[in-house]
């Protein structure tokens, strides 16, 4: 009975060795192998073998994509207290053997090496804004981004990892600092305002005087046209006067009749246009006979000079 046990037990101990034989390795890890406390060889995802009892899976690592919350506090050069929260993006550098080694031996765990690489983060970011002033924080979210990553990348790269991305989610200061900076704002608000308000008032003086201007000059230039327009008109009237004068001596002379007679015409003639045109309510004549008398002398006396005019002509 006993002897027909041993091929059962033997076949057993051959599962078991075949069992233990075989490792499966997810996909996005890798699995570190070492044989007797030194590193043989890294098994790859899928399904591998080992040398049961001998080679001993040390340590599972992932490749994946990792990412970290961090807050943390630094004090700028002019004394203030900064408030940052970030998130942290890494993962391990490449598959190459001597990377995945540096992952697995460099730290005795995780949270040793999370540890470290909080701490370094914090430490750059610190000796960054250290360099700063308060006011000047909030602008350079950028430049502490860049300014860690080249602090930490060499050093990352000798522990087997790779900082893909920090982001400054909320940068923060103590209330007091928040207030004081509000007010600079809001001061700087209704400076601006001013300023802007000033401005459209010069603006619109501006426009009011140029177009002010602009009217005196339409006005005058309208002005010149019409008084150029009334002398040509008054040179146009005497010219037209002189040319009836002519003409009407002419045909006196020609009809052979009383000069008297055609300026006695004539004297009517103005009186009746003095009283049609004339803006005045009453008209002063001097009907007198010696005025009348002197008035035809004097029509006489342009008759006579039209026609010496003409004579000489």
């Amino acid at each position: 009975m006993a002897v027909s046990l041993i091929p059962l037990i033997l076949l057993a101990i051959l599962v078991m060795f075949i069992l233990s034989a075989v490792v499966t390795v997810q996909q996005g890890n890798v699995a570190v192998v070492t044989v007797f406390g030194k590193f043989k060889r890294v098994m790859h995802p899928g399904l591998n073998f080992r040398i049961p009892f001998i080679e001993v899976i040390f340590r599972r690592i992932s490749y994946q994509n990792r990412s970290m919350e961090l807050k943390f506090q630094a004090i700028s050069q002019d004394q203030a207290n900064v408030y940052f929260s970030a998130m942290l993006l890494y993962s391990v550098l490449n598959h190459e053997t001597e990377t995945i080694e540096n992952v697995a031996f460099k730290f005795m765990d995780d949270r040793n090496f999370m540890q470290a690489l909080i701490r370094s983060i914090e430490g750059a970011v610190r000796a960054f804004v250290a360099t700063k002033k308060q006011s000047e924080i909030l602008q350079l979210r950028t430049e502490i981004i860049l300014h860690v990553k080249e602090q930490l990348d060499k050093q990352l790269e000798g522990w087997g990892y790779h900082l893909l991305d920090l982001q400054m989610n909320d940068i923060t200061f103590d209330e007091a600092i928040l207030q004081s900076m509000a007010k600079v704002v809001a001061s700087n608000n209704l400076k601006a305002a001013a300023e802007n308000e000033g401005q459209a008032l010069l603006i619109t003086k501006t426009k009011a005087a140029e177009a002010e201007g602009n009217a005196i000059k339409i006005s005058a230039e309208a002005e010149r046209q019409a008084a150029q327009m009334r002398g040509q008109g008054v040179a146009l009237f005497r010219q037209e006067v002189a040319h009836g004068i002519a003409e009407a001596a002419r045909e006196v002379e020609n009809a052979q009749l009383d000069a008297s007679f055609i300026l006695f015409s004539m004297w009517t003639d103005a009186i009746k246009h003095f009283a049609e045109q004339g803006k005045g309510n009453t008209i002063f004549l001097d009907g007198s006979a010696e005025n009348y008398q002197r008035t035809m002398q004097q029509l006489m006396s342009v008759m006579q000079g039209v026609s010496a005019k003409k004579d000489i002509k």
